[in-house]
């Protein structure tokens, strides 16, 4: 059953980007059509500030968009935050909660639950990132502790992604077996059911994709490096399909 939900192939740029990065889009499309990709959905996570810019182009190619952070408040005394509402009057469909760059930066399960609340609140869907730091995975504490943040971090509604991103391999061009990931993976599944689409991140490239994708619960890619650039980004994307 899980088999069956639509791939999700989704390119977080992180701090990367100016404004002449609005045709990015349009040259993912050159090079995969929306006409050979109806069975997938491709999203793109811009720096805030380029949302709105990339809204009409990401809306011509048949991709969503997505913000990368946001506050758990609607407005407010919050100096330098974007709520929800925000990201979405700028054209984003959806939004990154939990990355392990914002946890390591103080995020917490419960702000992240927050966080993940505030997007339905908005009409976002929230992309929830877990994963363990090579310490807790070399002391066997991965899967309890990816189930923890899971627990802690998931909002009462529904209509959320999973990220399953080991922290020590995003960048680092490190990836765990195949076997670890479907472990990962399979647990996931056991805890949020059927109809949640899980992603794997973590120094995800067009030369590793293919197997990754073909694990059973994985049901696309959160892409960091590789998504900055629309050829590599379009040759994963073609491996979901």
């Amino acid at each position: 059953m899980a088999k069956a939900l639509r791939p999700l192939i989704a390119a977080n740029w992180k701090m990367n980007g100016s404004p002449d990065w609005v045709d990015k889009p349009l040259e993912f499309d050159a090079l995969f059509p929306q006409g050979q990709r109806k069975s997938l959905d491709v999203l793109i996570c811009p720096p805030a500030l380029y949302l709105q810019r990339l809204s009409d182009t990401t809306r011509q190619a048949g991709m969503y968009l997505g913000a990368q952070d946001c506050h758990k408040a609607a407005s407010g005394a919050h100096t330098g935050c974007l709520s929800a509402e925000m990201l979405m009057s700028a054209g984003a469909d959806y939004v990154i909660v939990g990355h392990s760059e914002c946890r390591a930066a103080g995020d917490t399960n419960k702000s992240v639950k927050a966080k993940a609340s505030a997007a339905k609140r908005a009409g976002l869907i929230p992309i929830i990132c877990v994963g363990e730091t090579e310490a807790q995975r070399d002391k066997g504490d991965a899967l309890k502790v990816v189930k923890t943040q899971i627990k802690g971090s998931l909002p009462t509604l529904a209509d959320y992604v999973i990220a399953y991103e080991p922290v020590w391999a995003i960048g680092t061009g490190k990836v765990p077996t195949l076997k670890d990931i479907a472990e990962i993976h399979d647990a996931i599944r056991a805890q949020v059911g059927d109809g949640v689409r899980i992603l794997y991140g973590g120094s995800v490239k067009p030369t590793n994709a293919k197997d990754i994708l073909a694990i059973e619960n994985v049901n696309g890619a959160l892409i960091g490096g590789a998504g900055l650039e629309m050829k590599s980004l379009s040759e994963i994307a073609r491996l979901a399909v």
